[in-house]
């Protein structure tokens, strides 16, 4: 197969259904199993948090491990594990299912990346990782979407079972594609990690999209919750629609470099993304789901604006050790939504929403200051201080 790029954006939106499906459903865990907010949001903590210990520990697990094979058999244990979620009736074995996943998830992701970049041209590899990019939002937003208006009209299991078998079927049609070696999981030493973070720019754009994805993956987690608290009758494919926001990330990756240029820089059109950001957060403190709605294509934008340059600014300034520093930056990106997932739902369960919302613009305010130190940084350099 010469030109595999479409199996492989199939393979990448079905990895990512896997990975945000249940988040827009968690209400209906939590009432179909009797569980707490915690048991029910742990859904998606347990499935997220390998993400952010794979790129530094998976290249010494994974260094021998063929490429193809490595994709083939992920998919393959994925979909098998997905149709088990579907058919499952115990809490302790689906969240035990979702954790078996998080471990191959990134796996998944890396060799799909990995395929996409040799699969390419060099003259065609920014548009095809573009590309990429845009799938992956896609496959976020769509993962959401049609979990919610799936579990409405036929009950949760039906997608859940669907997307299983999708997985085990494109593992079988991956026989068809050629083998590129191994994977592009990298192996940095706790030297080598210490020296990237001694690096200011670096340290200063990692914490910064700790705290910028924490708040998303907050938001996200804990809003199906409250949009049930606001109205009991509220059910899955009204929630799935509030992701609809989502889709502008994709219009946003795609245009990085020209919202760089209409900015006059990286770190000053951060500082934008972050404001946006920070706005369309205000606006959920009205507990109204036409406004919760509109509010987060508000949200959906300033935080893609600030994701999409800061790992296009931390790459830049990489030079010769772009796989470890890329490798860092996706660390602490899933570390944030990792702890996302849960830590906010303490203010949340003791305070409310309006104090949960409040607390996430505190850890934005956090992240526009590292930001703004970032901007001063580049600033200084320039005039030669």
């Amino acid at each position: 197969m010469k030109k595999p790029m479409p199996l492989l954006y199939a393979c990448a939106i079905l990895t990512l259904f896997t990975l945000y499906a249940a988040q827009p459903i968690q209400p209906l865990f939590k009432e179909q199993f009797a569980l707490s907010d915690f048991q029910a949001v742990i859904f998606t903590t347990v499935i997220m948090l390998p993400l952010s210990v794979a790129p530094i520990l998976y290249g010494y697990i994974l260094e021998n491990f063929p490429l193809k094979r490595m994709l083939r058999t992920s998919l393959f244990l994925l979909g098998a594990l997905e149709i088990g979620f579907a058919f499952s009736d115990s809490y302790a074995m689906l969240i035990g299912i979702r954790a078996a996943q998080g471990l191959l998830i990134p796996a998944a992701l890396t060799s799909i990346m990995s395929y996409v970049s040799v699969s390419a041209s060099a003259a065609d590899m920014q548009r095809a990782l573009g590309n990429y990019v845009g799938v992956t939002i896609a496959g976020g937003f769509l993962g959401r979407f049609l979990s919610g208006i799936s579990a409405e009209l036929f009950g949760w299991r039906l997608f859940f079972l669907l997307i299983g078998v999708g997985l085990v079927g494109l593992s079988f049609f991956l026989a068809k594609i050629g083998d590129e070696g191994k994977s592009s999981f990298g192996k940095p030493s706790g030297r080598e990690i210490a020296d990237i973070l001694r690096v200011r720019h670096n340290a200063l754009i990692c914490a910064a999209i700790l705290c910028v994805f924490f708040v998303f993956q907050g938001l996200l987690n804990f809003l199906p919750f409250e949009i049930r608290n606001i109205d009991a009758s509220t059910g899955g494919g009204k929630t799935g629609l509030l992701y609809t926001g989502y889709i502008v990330g994709i219009v946003t990756a795609l245009n990085a470099t020209r919202i760089i240029r209409f900015f006059g820089g990286e770190s000053r059109a951060m500082i934008a993304g972050m404001l946006i950001y920070i706005a369309g957060l205000q606006i959920f403190h009205i507990r109204s789901f036409a406004v919760m709605f509109l509010a987060m294509f508000v949200f959906c934008l300033g935080m893609f604006m600030a994701h999409a340059l800061a790992a296009g600014y931390i790459n830049k300034l990489a030079g010769e050790r772009k796989r470890i520093t890329n490798g860092l930056y996706l660390s602490f990106y899933y570390a944030g939504g990792t702890l996302g997932t849960f830590l906010p739902g303490i203010f949340y369960h003791h305070w409310g929403w309006h104090a949960f919302v409040t607390l996430l613009t505190f850890v934005l305010l956090l992240a526009l200051g590292f930001v703004a130190l970032l901007a001063r940084g580049v600033k200084k350099a320039a005039d030669g201080g």
